[in-house]
């Protein structure tokens, strides 16, 4: 199921009624999306926006950190945005340097630990030592996972999983009858995060109403929330609401709602 939150909403909803904290979602990922959009709107160059969209995801996750989110996945950088100009790419690979240096301190503080998934060998060799540096720097902490998606497509995160399995086959250490879901759900770059590995609420900002190739294994049961806000206009109130659209639905994976007696 899925639902659109315009701005009236988002800033109206959770005034009206306070959140359940019982019924806070264990794993939300986010698409930051509308980063160009927001700087168009105010005659500024594209890398204005993804800019103020860094600010934000410092804003979102001590947000969701204090709300009791155990992981928070950001789709970062796909595996198509190398087709973008090459002046905002190269942009975009400094973002995480910039990023890093200044926000660990805040993440530590926080509890806060990073993990990144996506086909990081193939990124910059300054941008994979930030992203290696505050893994590091973070490993300790115990508290809300921050997940970044970086140099990552859902397409190519099965194919990689499917080759794994196959070449297993292959050498005779497994059968293919032994390949379920939970044996894929194993191969895939979300398998570190055990059962918190498939998001509970999928946001997208922005106003589109698509994945973009984005963890299209891991949301099979995910609750989709779409808002019309930028990224970059996206704040606590934001997140929020669209956690209490959330609390509103049934999920019930294919079953039947328990019959009120």
């Amino acid at each position: 199921m899925f639902s659109f939150l315009n701005k009236d909403q988002v800033t109206g909803e959770v005034a009206e009624q306070a959140l359940d904290e019982s019924k806070i979602p264990a794993h939300i990922a986010i698409i930051m999306d509308g980063n160009g959009r927001w700087a168009q709107q105010r005659h500024l160059p594209r890398i204005a926006g993804h800019k103020q969209g860094m600010n934000t995801v410092k804003t979102v996750a001590k947000a969701a950190s204090h709300l009791g989110v155990k992981v928070l996945t950001l789709y970062a950088f796909s595996t198509e945005n190398w087709k973008r100009p090459t002046a905002e790419v190269n942009y975009l690979m400094k973002l995480p340097v910039d990023f890093f240096s200044t926000f660990v301190p805040d993440l530590v503080k926080n509890n806060i630990r990073v993990k990144v998934m996506g086909y990081t060998d193939q990124l910059p060799a300054s941008t994979q030592q930030a992203v290696h540096q505050a893994i590091a720097d973070t490993a300790h902490c115990t508290g809300m996972v921050l997940n970044f998606a970086l140099n990552y497509g859902g397409r190519a995160e099965i194919v990689t999983a499917v080759h794994g399995l196959a070449q297993q086959v292959k050498n005779g250490e497994l059968e293919p009858d032994d390949i379920d879901d939970e044996l894929i759900s194993d191969r895939l770059m979300t398998a570190d995060l055990d059962e918190l590995r498939d998001p509970d609420l999928l946001i997208r900002t922005s106003g589109e109403l698509r994945l973009s190739n984005f963890m299209l294994w891991q949301v099979a049961y995910s609750e989709f929330v779409f808002t019309e806000q930028h990224w970059p206009d996206f704040d606590q109130t934001s997140l929020e609401s669209a956690i209490y659209e959330y609390q509103q639905r049934h999920r019930r994976f294919g079953g039947l709602a328990p019959k009120k007696s």
